[in-house]
């Protein structure tokens, strides 16, 4: 039985930031440009590689669908940060809290699988390059971003089901920006062991799994780099994996710093700043790191640029 304070909640209040005071049009401002560079920078990219035929290789297709991931993300994410830092906190009802960490968790889930996935690209394009093309054939690359979706979507399913069915106390305020999954377990009067288990064994194929195919594939990486005689070489071969390598770091990091490390051995404060980083800095930075300082990319958009201006003409 549950106790007698535990109640149907209809509606979350997040928090936020709180006595933001002369800070808030600057942190609103700050955000809000953040957002509208972040779909730009990843609409421009799904764009590019629809339309451009020197951006067919699987690498450009995993890039697409990493920047649909950042897009989804940071839309599901940045309004709602917008709505708390205007109002120093804000009301959302149940289901659209529900709604928001099923989208959150389902992108951010593909977007480990994703990551491996990429990995396994580069371990073959720089391994078994005389079979890439046959290894990585669009179909192939077709399969692994859909069983990526579907298994990021589906176990995510699993999960928000399982919190569904807590018992929510009386208390329903979230010291955050968004319903996270933590905070919002975290409000639970009922017992909450049997969903902590089902989320742990839920993140094996989720995070670990990738993480190891992503260790795995780089140590067969660095082996081969190593064994290439000229600095030439070995310098195209880091190239082609140091970006995706940092995407690696910023995305697991962040992931572990938050998820991994026990909440209580954190402040509000660094939680909520590396959930920043998670949700807001990430999908910036990926499309910088990852594909516009990249040359093809480049001669892609400059040659888009200059079709447009000349149909205007």
């Amino acid at each position: 039985m549950y106790p007698k304070n535990c109640t149907s909640v209809s509606e979350i209040v997040l928090l936020g930031f709180q006595n933001l005071h002369n800070f808030k049009i600057p942190l609103f401002s700050l955000f809000l440009l953040i957002y509208i560079m972040t779909v730009w920078e990843n609409i421009l990219i799904i764009v590019l590689v629809s339309s451009s035929q020197n951006l067919q290789s699987p690498m450009y297709f995993f890039l697409q669908q990493l920047s649909l991931s950042d897009l989804v993300g940071s839309t599901n994410i940045i309004p709602t940060l917008l709505q708390t830092v205007k109002n120093e906190g804000t009301t959302i009802s149940f289901l659209d809290c529900i709604t928001q960490l099923y989208f959150f968790g389902g992108s951010e889930s593909f977007e480990c699988l994703l990551l491996a996935v990429m990995s396994y690209d580069r371990y073959v394009a720089i391994c078994i390059p005389l079979r890439y093309s046959s290894i990585m054939s669009h179909r192939v690359c077709v399969k692994f971003i859909l069983i990526s979706w579907l298994l990021g979507f589906g176990i995510m399913l699993i999960i928000v089901h399982m919190v569904t069915t807590l018992k929510l106390c009386k208390n329903n305020a979230i010291n955050h920006f968004f319903c996270d999954l933590i905070p919002l377990v975290e409000l639970s009067c009922s017992d909450t062991l049997f969903v902590q288990i089902d989320i742990i064994l839920n993140t094996v194929p989720l995070v670990f799994c990738p993480f190891i195919l992503i260790f795995v594939s780089y140590m067969c990486i660095a082996h081969a780099i190593l064994k290439i005689v000229s600095n030439t070489g070995r310098q195209k071969a880091f190239s082609t994996c140091s970006s995706h390598l940092a995407v690696v770091v910023l995305f697991f990091g962040t992931t572990v710093a938050i998820y991994v490390v026990p909440p209580r051995n954190q402040s509000l404060a660094i939680s909520k700043i590396l959930s920043l980083m998670y949700t807001v800095v990430i999908p910036l930075v990926n499309p910088v790191i990852y594909s516009l300082r990249n040359k093809i990319m480049k001669d892609a958009l400059k040659k888009l640029l200059e079709n447009k201006l000349h149909i205007c003409i």
